[in-house]
């Protein structure tokens, strides 16, 4: 369990969220692990990371809601690293989507650049259905990623979407069969690399840094908005109700 990562090649970093027996879902331990790793990659002379998940069943299923769901200054900060939601990051990112993409898996699909999906992949952003609120990015790039009521559709309904109406939308680029996603990311990771560096990250680094400046300039009322929804009277039962897998009742 943990964040793994290979070498394709020369230039070109696999990263991959390995947690199968959670549906690859990011531990505290692993978002740090992450972040860490983005700041060893951004100083590397990597040309182009791709980003999965393990087995053949979950890209990620976003924060273990089985351990601490505390998010003082100093986890917000780990997190908002982790996800790529507030600093500039120069490498272009390239994700294989191997299966169901949710919650802060899907934020974290939102920090790449190029992105496929495998066919039976479900897409979505449950987190108010159990009172959490989404601060790992979408309530600040999904709108400008998609388009205003798409975004809103998926944050304020909590339903998932299939790989089909993800594409429709522009979630992803395009559906992949599974046995051919990891050959597709390669290839385009390699189309990447191949092209000049210098040039490639400019690219990246001005449209990252405009994303980062913009949550950074909401991050303030993020914070406050989460703190108000984990401290409100709904929070103990939506995260009661996840844990036991049932309906919540908020009265």
């Amino acid at each position: 369990m943990g964040i793994e990562t290979r070498d394709h090649g020369r230039h070109i970093v696999v990263v991959t969220i390995a947690n199968e027996r959670r549906r690859n879902a990011m531990t505290r331990a692993m978002l740090a692990d992450l972040a860490a790793l983005w700041d060893r990659i951004e100083a590397s002379q990597c040309r182009c990371v791709i980003l999965t998940g393990a087995g053949d069943k979950a890209f990620s299923a976003g924060a273990d809601l089985g351990g601490d769901l505390s998010a003082g200054p100093e986890t917000a900060a780990i997190i908002n690293r982790a996800l790529l939601k507030t600093t500039p990051f120069a490498k272009p990112i390239v994700a294989a989507v191997n299966g169901d993409c949710v919650a802060g898996g899907l934020e974290l699909l939102l920090a790449s650049d190029i992105r496929a999906a495998v066919p039976q992949a479900r897409f979505g952003l449950p987190e108010v259905r159990w009172s959490i609120y989404p601060f790992g990015g979408a309530t600040v790039k999904l709108v400008h990623q998609i388009g205003y009521v798409h975004a809103m559709d998926l944050l304020l309904t909590g339903r998932l979407i299939d790989a089909d109406a993800a594409m429709r939308l522009g979630l992803v680029n395009r559906l992949v069969p599974a046995a051919e996603l990891m050959a597709w990311a390669c290839a385009t990771a390699e189309t990447i690399a191949a092209n000049s560096p210098s040039a490639v990250q400019a690219v990246k680094q001005q449209i990252s840094a405009a994303i980062a400046d913009y949550a950074r300039s909401r991050e303030a009322l993020e914070q406050q908005l989460g703190e108000r929804v984990r401290n409100g009277p709904d929070f103990r039962e939506g995260i009661a109700a996840f844990r036991e897998k049932r309906r919540p009742d908020y009265g």
